[in-house]
C-alpha cells in the first residue's frame, strides 16, 4: 500500500491532464471548485471551465447542451447533490437522450465526516444504476481515479464517477495497472470465497483476505470498479469457482455493489452473498475513520462475514 491522496483529490489532477490531450472537454461545478477540486482545471484552462453557482439542476441542463455541440463536460458538485438533487435533470436531460456527459461526484460516502447525514450520499450509486444508460464507476484509489477520468473521456454516452473526500492508500501500481470500463480486476486468488469490494473497501478486502489466511481460509479478492455495466462473467466465474460471496462498500446494502451482486448470483448460480456496507440508516457526523468503525465498514466486519459466509456454503 502506497501514500494516501483522496481520489477527488487525483480527479483534479487527471483534469489538468485531459486539459492537454483533449480539447472539447469543459468542466462546470456548482460552487464548490475548490472541494471538488476542479479548480485544477480552471487555473489550467479557465476559458474552459463554468462556475454555475449553487444551481444543480441547470448545471446539469447547461452540460447537456454543451455536449450536443460537440463538447465533452464533466461536471462535478457533492454526490448527495449531484445524485440527489439534480436526479430528474440527470434522468431526464442526460440519461435519456443518452447525452455524452460526465457526472463527477465527490464527497461521496460516510467519509466525508463531520459534514455528517445530509452531506453524506450513501444511496447514489443505487440511484444513478437505476438510471437506463447510465455507467457507474467507483474507483478504489488515485491511479483508478485518474485511468477512470482519462477513459470515461473516450467513451460515448452519460457517466457517474464516484470520488471520495478522505485521503485513501494507493493500492495499485500506476505503471502496470490498465483500466477498462465495465471490466472487474481480480486482485488475489482464492477458492475458499471470494471477497467483491469497490471503492474504498478494496484495501480493507485485502487487509481481510491476510487475515483470514493466518486461519487457514484462502479468500479471492475482486476489485469492482465499474458497477454498471458490471463484469458478470467474472461475478459468475467466483460464485462457481468459490461457492461464497462477501461484497463490501461504502454504500446502503440497498441497491449498491451486494444488491448488483446478488441480482447476478441469483439467476445465474445461486450461493450465499453476505454484504458489509451501510445498513438501511443514515449517517452522522464525526471523524471518517470512527464512523467508518460505529457502521461496520471494517476489516473486521469482512473476516465476520466471510466466516458466516464460509458456514452458509453447500
Amino acid at each position: 500500500m502506497g501514500n494516501k491522496i483522496a481520489t477527488r483529490e487525483a480527479y483534479g489532477k487527471a483534469l489538468v491532464k485531459l486539459s492537454n490531450i483533449n480539447k472539447n472537454v469543459v468542466v462546470l461545478d456548482a460552487d464548490l471548485s475548490k472541494s471538488t477540486k476542479t479548480a485544477d482545471f480552471k487555473a489550467v484552462a479557465p476559458e474552459r471551465f463554468i462556475n454555475m453557482g449553487i444551481a444543480e439542476a441547470n448545471m446539469m441542463g447547461v452540460a447537456a447542451g454543451l455536449s450536443t455541440c460537440g463538447k465533452i463536460p464533466y461536471v462535478s458538485t457533492f454526490a448527495m447533490f449531484a445524485a440527489g438533487r439534480a436526479f430528474e435533470q440527470i434522468r431526464n436531460s442526460l440519461c435519456y437522450p443518452k447525452l455524452n456527459v460526465k457526472v463527477c461526484a465527490t464527497h461521496a460516502g460516510l467519509t466525508v465526516g463531520e459534514d455528517g447525514a445530509s452531506h453524506q450520499s450513501v444511496e447514489d450509486i443505487s440511484l444513478m444504476r437505476s438510471i437506463p444508460n447510465m455507467t457507474v464507476i467507483n474507483p478504489a484509489d488515485a491511479v483508478e481515479t485518474e485511468a477512470a477520468i482519462l477513459a470515461v473521456a473516450e467513451y460515448n454516452g452519460p457517466c457517474y464517477v464516484r470520488l471520495g473526500r478522505l485521503a485513501v492508500s494507493v493500492i495499485n501500481d500506476e505503471n502496470t495497472y490498465k483500466f477498462e470500463i465495465g471490466k472487474g480486476i481480480t486482485l488475489a486468488q482464492g477458492n475458499d470465497l471470494t471477497i467483491i469490494a469497490t471503492g474504498i473497501m478494496v484495501e480493507l478486502a485485502l487487509e481481510a483476505k491476510e487475515l483470514l489466511a493466518k486461519e487457514g481460509i484462502n479468500a479471492r479478492v475482486i476489485n469492482i470498479h465499474t458497477i454498471k455495466p458490471i463484469d458478470k462473467e467474472l461475478i459468475v466465474k467466483a460464485a462457481k469457482e468459490t461457492g461464497a460471496i462477501v461484497t463490501a462498500e461504502e454504500h446502503s446494502i440497498i441497491g449498491g455493489l451486494g444488491s448488483a451482486v446478488a441480482e447476478i448470483v441469483t439467476e445465474e448460480n445461486p450461493i450465499p452473498v453476505l454484504k458489509v456496507g451501510i445498513q438501511d440508516t443514515f449517517g452522522e457526523s464525526g471523524k471518517p475513520d470512527q464512523l467508518l468503525k460505529a457502521y461496520g465498514l471494517t476489516t473486521e466486519s469482512i473476516v465476520e462475514k466471510a466466516k458466516k459466509a464460509l458456514s452458509l456454503k453447500k
